[in-house]
């Protein structure tokens, strides 16, 4: 007799959440007035307190102004918010705002920042869930490259002396570990923590032009104007963060990620024309159950409730299919370098990361020591998959077309095989 398949999960389903967390937001449901809500969430209050926190005020180009304006009405008209979530926004946007403030302060005080060359840097892209994280973990290892870290990225300006560094580290591990404590099955799905390296979006976030919001919060008015916005200015603010870490401890080269490179490679290759790329590439139909997934518990950390058909649009099908071939296309166009850009198949980093690392240094001309090599095998021995738990999701339960999507996919499939 066979079985009876396993129920189908319900996307729109939430995940478990702690009492403490249901008390709080019960509360704040409770208590916001009629149409209004406990935590201010306007612009002007927003700049206003980053002014008063800093004792500055030049935040440099007026460019952040639009992003900013538009993010702030999507989460106040789109994100059906928890008092939680809302605490959560204003403290990211104030801390964006605080350390944009402070970004611009210190390249006035200090000029010889901006004389800082960020040469031949080396990007992580592919789709989200493709092995990006670890790999830029691996290769972080290696002392002559340098990925900056979640709490750099929380406080770039963060102060010279190790008393001031420290509590900036232990300021921005406690904001990452918290995410954990409102959905505990997240830390089987994502590690996080102060010292591991972080995502550039985390860095684009200073100029409000960064798929970094989309992750954290349901704000589809803000995706759809992202989706056609002008990333020059992400880029160059980018481009800043990373003159202002280096300026302060020097760096040989600057090892970088996100899956969103990949929708924006002209925009890269513009402010760094000499940046290598790596792309690595996972069967697409593996991936769309785990980063919607993903998403659904970034989402309810923050809102009452989960859309999964607007996550799905974004992180699945056509939406997933727009991001990579984004990056296909530009790959195959007149304008790109072509010899700038590496291919890695997400098995061969599972069957054999030490050996797939090799062949990526060999395509970056860079020795790969022994002593590089035998770091990056302790580290993977004590960094096994599932080690916080197994990240469980299925891709019939995506309520997708299997032989459709495996059609969108074809052509990439055959070419990277």
């Amino acid at each position: 007799m066979t079985p009876d398949p396993p129920p189908k999960a319900d996307l729109a389903a939430p995940f478990d959440r702690p009492e403490w967390l249901l008390r709080l937001n019960a509360v704040g449901r409770d208590l916001a007035p009629p149409g209004g809500r406990l935590v201010p969430l306007d612009v002007d209050s927003l700049l206003d307190g980053a002014i008063q926190a800093t004792g500055l005020d030049d935040f440099g180009p007026a460019d952040f102004r639009e992003p900013l304006e538009v993010l702030v009405d999507s989460l106040v008209q789109d994100a059906d918010a928890s008092l939680m979530g809302d605490l959560l926004a204003r403290a990211d946007l104030s801390n964006l705002l605080e350390n944009r403030l402070r970004i611009k302060a210190q390249r006035r005080e200090n000029p010889a920042i901006a004389d800082e060359v960020i040469e031949a840097p080396i990007f992580i892209v592919g789709l989200p869930r493709s092995g990006t994280s670890i790999l830029h973990e691996l290769l972080a290892r290696d002392t002559r490259l340098r990925a900056p870290l979640s709490w750099e990225a929380h406080s770039p300006c963060s102060p010279a002396s190790a008393d001031g560094e420290a509590a900036c580290i232990e300021r921005a591990e406690n904001v990452f570990t918290f995410w954990n404590e409102l959905v505990p099955a997240y830390a089987t799905m994502h590690e996080m923590g102060a010292r591991i390296p972080c995502e550039c979006i985390w860095l684009t976030a200073h100029s409000f032009r960064s798929e970094e919001f989309l992750g954290r919060n349901r704000v589809p008015r803000y995706g759809a104007w992202l989706a056609s916005a002008d990333l020059t200015p992400a880029y160059t603010i980018h481009h800043e963060i990373l003159q202002l870490l280096q300026q302060r401890t020097p760096t040989g080269r600057w090892l970088l990620k996100a899956p969103s490179h990949m929708m924006a490679l002209p925009a890269l290759f513009a402010r760094y024309p000499d940046a290598r790329i790596i792309q690595t590439h996972r069967d697409p139909v593996q991936i769309m159950g785990s980063s919607v997934n993903l998403l659904r518990a970034l989402c309810w950390m923050r809102s009452e409730s989960v859309d999964p058909e607007l996550i799905k649009a974004s992180f699945a099908g056509e939406g997933l299919a727009a991001r990579l071939f984004a990056a296909l296309d530009y790959r195959d166009g007149a304008d790109a370098p072509a010899q700038a850009f590496s291919d890695v198949l997400f098995s061969d980093l599972m069957k054999d990361p030490l050996s797939t690392v090799a062949r990526i240094y060999s395509d970056l001309d860079l020795p790969l020591t022994r002593e590089v090599e035998a770091d990056m095998g302790d580290y993977l021995a004590t960094k096994p998959q599932h080690k916080f738990g197994k990240h469980d999701y299925r891709f019939q339960d995506l309520g997708l077309d299997l032989a459709e999507e495996r059609a969108r996919f074809a052509d990439y499939q055959a070419r990277f095989g």
